[in-house]
């Protein structure tokens, strides 16, 4: 994180949830995905915050936010995020949401619209059935028996073929590694699995994803949209980006060629002058 940045606690829903706050200006909010945390945007903070606002919050379930029993569907964690803005004093937002954090930000602006300038889409769920077999494998019956073993410390210690073994499932070479293998590391963690396996369960089961934005999207306020996709996602086909064109009218379309399913990351430098493009344009 940059300099200015500034990593805040507050109590929402009776429970501690982490973010951090960085510059001034039109409000970015930025939205991780299933197992990830706001340290996968820290780098764009840095690249944003000069004359933005940055908002990187740790969904509940996830990071340094806590872990409760409860609901973890797309509405609660957009309300969670409407009820943040609330605290902050934050009245309209850009959203910007990756894999499962653009099924939220959609969500968040169909129930929100008031509250959301822009929208964009990081290889997002929530625009077609497709995604990858190993988040589907969460899903199927006895999975919170099997997590517990094969997420271990004794496993995790002797996997020494690790970029191999994900390899075997599709997953690009460099970042997709990376954040798979430090997500699943996690898992080591009782309360983590838990939370991952009622995130997971909440919008995918054994066919693929079970929720769908395009039940609602006719029915959300135009918004100016950019997807943003790399054409080597295997975790969600990148052809979903072109469905997305079909659901939101004129919504702007850039592919990442030869990125995996965290393209923020693979050129974080472009996709930083695309967000500041596109908030400027729009």
């Amino acid at each position: 994180m940059s300099a200015t940045s500034t990593e805040h606690t507050v109590t929402l829903h009776g429970h501690s949830f982490s973010f951090t706050d960085s510059g001034s200006g039109p409000t970015l909010l930025f939205i991780h995905g299933i197992l990830g945390s706001q340290r996968q945007w820290a780098h764009l903070v840095d690249l944003l915050d000069d004359d933005h606002r940055v908002l990187v919050p740790d969904l509940f379930g996830h990071g340094r936010s806590d872990k409760p029993v409860g609901d973890y569907s797309l509405g609660a964690h957009a309300a969670t995020l409407r009820d943040l803005l609330d605290r902050l004093g934050v009245q309209r937002v850009t959203l910007v949401g990756h894999s499962l954090g653009g099924g939220i930000a959609m969500v968040f602006a169909y129930l929100f619209p008031e509250r959301v300038d822009r929208l964009v889409l990081v290889s997002s769920g929530g625009l077609g059935r497709e995604v990858s077999p190993l988040l589907r494998s969460a899903t199927l019956p006895g999975a919170e028996w099997v997590l517990p073993v094969i997420a271990s410390g004794w496993v995790r210690d002797r996997l020494s073929s690790t970029g191999r073994m994900l390899g075997g499932l599709g997953l690009r070479p460099g970042s997709d590694l990376s954040e798979v293998w430090r997500g699943f590391t996690s898992l080591g963690d009782a309360d983590t699995r838990r939370a991952f396996l009622a995130t997971t369960r909440a919008v995918i089961d054994p066919g693929g994803q079970s929720v769908t934005a395009h039940d609602y999207l006719p029915e959300t306020s135009p918004l100016p949209t950019l997807v943003v996709w790399g054409t080597r996602d295997r975790m969600i086909p990148a052809w979903h980006a072109a469905s997305a064109a079909t659901s939101i009218e004129g919504c702007q379309v850039e592919l990442f060629h030869g990125a995996g399913h965290f393209p923020h990351l693979d050129d974080p430098d472009r996709f930083a002058a695309l967000v500041r493009e596109f908030v400027v344009r729009s």
